[in-house]
């Protein structure tokens, strides 16, 4: 099997800062040489509650749920992430805190992980990168509201239609009770509505 340089790994990346703002290829190799490129096997963690998170991962390929556990025993997940987006606790990434919240690879992926300290020398030599996480963060904050909305707003099964006619393919790449976790309420009610529309 061939073996893939770095910058061949970090392409989606400079394609997706690209479309955001401008980014030379001057800057790009400086930016590739403050990053590190990692493999995940499902199932396997990128942070675990009590640790405090040591990046910022953009998801090459495949599939993360972040989660928490709650009060009553349960995982709640409150986030997915998928191709060519980030996660990360970022109230602990940023203010370098335990985190209460697990992030865990759904499937095989792929993350660039940018850490604290270079993101922060990032930010100082490569000022549009404010501008490109500010967009992005914008972008997250929005679909967020929308899940807020959906979520106090629509039953328990016109979220799940809402959701599958929003987003089909993901529909079928999750477990359903992760699913079901995200959407709010109990594998069994799911199972319920999906035998209901037959």
């Amino acid at each position: 099997m061939k073996a893939v340089s770095k910058a061949e790994s970090c392409v989606p990346l400079l394609h997706h800062i690209r479309r955001y703002v401008p980014l030379s290829d001057d800057e790009a190799s400086l930016l590739l040489d403050s990053i590190h490129f990692k493999i995940v096997n499902s199932k396997a963690f990128l942070l675990q509650a009590g640790q405090v998170c040591g990046g910022n991962y953009f998801i090459v390929n495949g599939c993360f749920r972040m989660y928490l556990n709650t009060d009553y025993g349960t995982e709640q997940i409150i986030q997915f992430g998928i191709d060519n987006w980030w996660i990360a606790d970022y109230t602990s990434f940023e203010q370098q805190r335990p985190s209460d919240r697990f992030i865990q690879a759904v499937e095989k992926s792929s993350v660039i992980v940018m850490e604290k300290k270079e993101q922060d020398v990032l930010f100082q030599k490569l000022p549009q990168l404010e501008r490109y996480f500010r967009i992005v963060f914008q972008r997250a904050y929005t679909a967020q509201l929308n899940r807020i909305h959906f979520m106090l707003n629509l039953s328990g099964e016109e979220r799940y239609y809402h959701f599958h006619n929003s987003f089909p393919d993901f529909v079928q790449r999750v477990p359903q009770y992760m699913l079901a976790s995200y959407l709010g309420f109990t594998p069994e009610f799911l199972s319920k509505v999906r035998a209901k529309r037959g």
